[in-house]
Parts: C-alpha cells; sequence; structure tokens
C-alpha cells in the first residue's frame, strides 16, 4: 500500500494514528516537518500540532498533505478520467475531453483486451491521478473493490440493440 492510502486509512482510524503514521511517511521521505510544510502548503505551526497530537487536521490541510506527498511518489492527481476499453470503442470515441462545472476533465485512454487488463489498466489510471474511471460492466464491480476513486459504468443501450439487429439480420441468411 502507498504512502498517501496509508495516511488516509490512518486518518479514518484516529488523530493519534495519522500522527504516527505522517511522522512515519515523513522519515520514510526523508523530509522534516518544514519540507512537508513548503510542499503542502501547510504552516510549520499546524503541521506541529497535528504531529503532536493536539490538534485535528482539517480536510484542507489533509489533502494538502495527501497531495504533497501523492506527488513525492509520483502520484501527482490529474485533471483526467480514464477510460478502460477495447481497442475497437476507443476507435469510436470523439470526444478527449470533458466540461463539467466550467472546468474541462480530460480523457485519458486506457485500452484493454481482457478482464485482466481491464483491472491492471484501472490501477494504473489511480496511480497515474485519474479522478474517476468509466469501465465496462464486466469488470467494474471487480474495480470498485480496489479502486478509492469514482466507477462509471458503461451501459451501452444502443450497441447492443444494434447488434441485436445485426444479429437477427444475420440469422436470416
Amino acid at each position: 500500500m502507498d504512502k498517501a492510502r496509508n495516511l488516509q486509512k490512518a486518518a479514518l482510524e484516529s488523530d493519534t494514528r495519522f500522527s504516527e503514521v505522517l511522522l512515519e511517511t515523513l522519515d520514510t521521505l526523508g523530509w522534516t516537518i518544514q519540507e512537508l510544510s513548503k510542499k503542502a502548503g501547510v504552516s510549520p505551526s499546524a503541521l506541529y500540532k497535528i504531529t503532536n497530537e493536539t490538534r485535528s487536521p482539517s480536510l484542507e490541510v489533509l489533502r494538502k498533505i495527501l497531495n504533497a506527498i501523492r506527488e513525492a511518489e509520483g502520484m501527482r492527481a490529474g485533471n483526467f478520467i480514464a477510460l478502460i476499453v477495447t481497442r475497437r470503442v476507443l476507435d469510436e470515441v470523439v470526444e478527449r475531453s470533458v466540461q463539467i462545472g466550467g472546468e474541462t476533465v480530460k480523457i485519458r485512454e486506457y485500452p484493454a483486451a481482457t478482464v485482466e487488463d481491464a483491472i491492471v489498466s484501472s490501477i494504473r489510471a489511480e496511480r497515474d491521478g485519474a479522478v474517476a474511471v468509466v469501465c465496462a460492466p464486466i469488470v467494474s464491480p471487480t474495480i470498485e473493490k480496489i479502486l478509492d476513486i469514482p466507477i462509471a459504468t458503461i451501459v451501452p443501450k444502443d450497441s447492443v440493440t444494434e447488434a441485436i439487429k445485426v444479429a437477427a439480420r444475420k440469422s436470416k441468411v
């Protein structure tokens, strides 16, 4: 499990556990409180209070700390949605970004030929910093158990209907 995920888990357990894991993480990275302060944009006094268990981190401070740790691990949060589907489906996708609340979110493609490929790609996408994953219904229940980011399942109503029509036409030949 990565350092940022360990910190998240510890934050949910208790302030004491978060403080312990934060100090362990800083030691592992070779960082001081001052270095974390600069990288996370959090005052050193706030970090000292958190590590001495006299203050709980606010959600904003927790996010800043986690983002600094993720960046140190090379997992800087990206502004993209991972699309994990077969190459054939990727060839049909025209849009490479979507507008959400006035912000442009890019779509990054992760081709997958098998269920195993899709699972590996979803883990890679999360580590790359994906904000969400879009995938096929056959793999989404498994991926939901593994990832900590939102999963959206493709529901191909029109394409299923079209495939049934093609099959019906072919069966009459």
